[in-house]
């Protein structure tokens, strides 16, 4: 029992980092109904940028805060120059260019940083285990659920008491309405992308705090799917819940099903997705569409 709590507890560190860049796709597909398979790249982008920052002597807070600046400011052009003039377009062509956006955001960082791992030196975080009661828990692993959470509670306050996010909700929930009233759907889409890619590039700088960074750390922009998906795609909570369940079911999988079928880590969370999905097509918080004909 101990060793499963502890496998629970660190699922759920690492389940922070993945709640973040499971918001990167929420965040776009809530707002403009784009699944954006880019995510990964984007968060890859983050995590170069704050590595860059951070070699160059830049604390590593205000290093994560230049990597938001930044994404931020790639998010707004992405939209504006490649996403804006597909409004209107069908959603397959929207999700072809964001597999384009890809490749090409993948092709700028090997040009940049080339191929080779990069690791954050000197370390962000001491070696050191924390002990919590029967807990040993990596710095690493605690540090990165903090930053995540303290993050993610800054998101929330923007949805809920900001003028930008309550008009990025009100698109969400009705575009039409939401125009009648004076928001302009054109800048919420920019406000989206703009949001996504800072806060996945934030997942992207705490991955590469853990494992380094590499272009293989893109693969985890498809990792967290299965959050979203099981979340409910539209849903800024389900979003958050599926990130952490994600991290869990990962634990769980590797420890007790990884000697007996190798490689289940990965592929464990899609297993899961796929169950849920039999009797919650919609996800555990996704909105059920009805129509009437």
């Amino acid at each position: 029992m101990l060793m499963l709590a502890e496998l629970v507890v660190t699922g759920i560190m690492i389940g922070g980092i993945y709640a973040l860049i499971a918001l990167g796709w929420t965040v776009i597909f809530k707002t403009s109904g784009v699944l954006n398979l880019a995510t990964g790249e984007m968060a890859l982008i983050g995590g170069y940028i704050c590595l860059a920052l951070y070699v160059a002597g830049v604390p590593f807070v205000l290093a994560v805060a230049g990597a938001v600046i930044v994404g931020a400011i790639l998010g707004f052009g992405t939209e504006r120059l490649v996403l804006r003039p597909m409004i209107g377009e069908p959603h397959l062509s929207v999700i072809m260019i964001t597999v384009g956006l890809a490749f090409a955001f993948k092709g700028v960082i090997q040009l940049i940083w080339g191929a080779d791992t990069r690791v954050f030196t000197p370390a962000v975080f001491p070696l050191t285990p924390i002990t919590v009661g029967p807990f040993s828990i990596s710095q690493v692993f605690l540090w990165s659920f903090i930053l995540s959470v303290v993050l993610m509670g800054f998101l929330i306050l923007f949805f809920q008491r900001t003028r930008r996010g309550l008009a990025m909700q009100a698109t969400a929930d009705d575009e039409t309405a939401a125009m009648s009233v004076g928001v302009s759907p054109k800048r919420v889409y920019g406000w989206s992308w703009a949001l996504a890619f800072a806060v996945v590039g934030v997942g992207g700088a705490l991955l590469g705090n853990i494992n380094g960074l590499n272009v293989g750390v893109a693969f985890f922009g498809l990792l967290v799917l299965p959050a979203v998906v099981m979340g409910g795609l539209n849903s800024i909570p389900g979003a958050i819940v599926g990130g952490l369940l994600i991290g869990v079911l990962q634990n769980l999988g590797d420890f007790y099903i990884g000697p007996f079928v190798p490689g289940i880590k990965d592929i464990f969370p899609f297993l899961v997705m796929m169950v849920v999905l039999l009797f919650r097509p919609y996800g555990l918080w996704g909105w059920v569409k009805i129509e009437r004909m």
